[in-house]
């Protein structure tokens, strides 16, 4: 028996990288999920590969009734809902301030944090009826550190977080967890797609970033979909049961600093340096 048999999650931003591992794993571990996204085709694709424990539901999570539909819908054809997965988001190119766009920027903000807020919303008396839930939100360690992302989505995902705070501090009382998961560099095509690639192309070309993310931490390897994912199923099963407001950290140790060897060498090379001046 699964660890989430019997349960019932959605997971908003399912139909690629994060939320299609985390929808597989779920599946695997007895639930039945809800799979929503923008892209249909692929949606559906995924909802028969996973099974009849599966289904997609076309959304927009920027559009409000289409939002509501989905989690209300979920509870209404399976009579509860145990966990809910906001995990809809995407990349866009890092700009100065001077260059903000601002039509960029709300688009954003109704994407990440927006959306976030209102699928918590309409979540809350679903599971407040039931006495019961795990709420996941996904954020970044983009909200702790600068530069690591475009401004406007770091801004937009260190709001997630305190967002999840004041969540988790009201609906821990009636035994309801909301926490977040802060993803390092992962491996899903959302990097390619910031850049305008198509997101087809985008999650089948990802040999670069792999190879490239192996080098972005102290842990020697690429962070892959399946990190998170694993994350996600701890949340949503009763090992979770006690563990609320809180943001787990999954970056291989990205957020602690740089690779102790890189310090090494630049404060060898930063003596070589000074002795040279010295000497010369």
């Amino acid at each position: 028996m699964g660890v989430l048999e019997g349960k019932v999650a959605v997971i908003a931003g399912g139909t690629s990288g994060i939320g299609a591992r985390t929808a597989e794993l779920f599946v695997e571990e007895g639930a039945t999920v809800v799979i929503a996204g923008r892209r249909r085709d692929t949606g559906e694709a995924l909802a028969q590969r996973l099974g009849p424990a599966a289904s997609f539901v076309r959304t927009d999570v920027a559009h409000e009734a289409e939002l509501k539909a989905l989690i209300e819908g979920a509870a209404a054809r399976f009579g509860r809902l145990h966990c809910l997965f906001n995990n809809a988001g995407y990349g866009i190119a890092q700009r100065s301030i001077v260059d903000l766009d601002i039509a960029e920027y709300d688009q954003m903000m109704a994407v990440v944090l927006r959306a976030v807020v209102l699928a918590m919303k309409f979540v809350a008396p679903i599971m407040l009826r039931q006495r019961s839930g795990s709420i996941i939100n996904t954020g970044s360690i983009a909200a702790y550190r600068a530069s690591l992302s475009a401004q406007t989505y770091s801004t937009a995902k260190a709001a997630v977080l305190h967002a999840t705070r004041c969540v988790a501090a009201e609906l821990g009382e009636s035994n309801i967890r909301v926490n977040c998961i802060s993803p390092g560099a992962i491996v899903t095509g959302v990097f390619a797609k910031a850049i305008g690639i198509d997101s087809d192309v985008a999650d089948r070309h990802l040999a670069t970033v792999t190879a490239r993310f192996a080098e972005a931490q102290p842990i020697p390897r690429a962070g892959m979909p399946e990190d998170i994912a694993r994350a996600a199923l701890y949340l949503a099963s009763d090992a979770g049961s006690f563990v609320n407001g809180i943001d787990l950290v999954v970056d291989g140790g990205a957020i602690v600093g740089n690779r102790f060897s890189a310090g090494v060498a630049a404060r060898r090379a930063l003596v070589e340096a000074v002795k040279a001046e010295i000497e010369g």
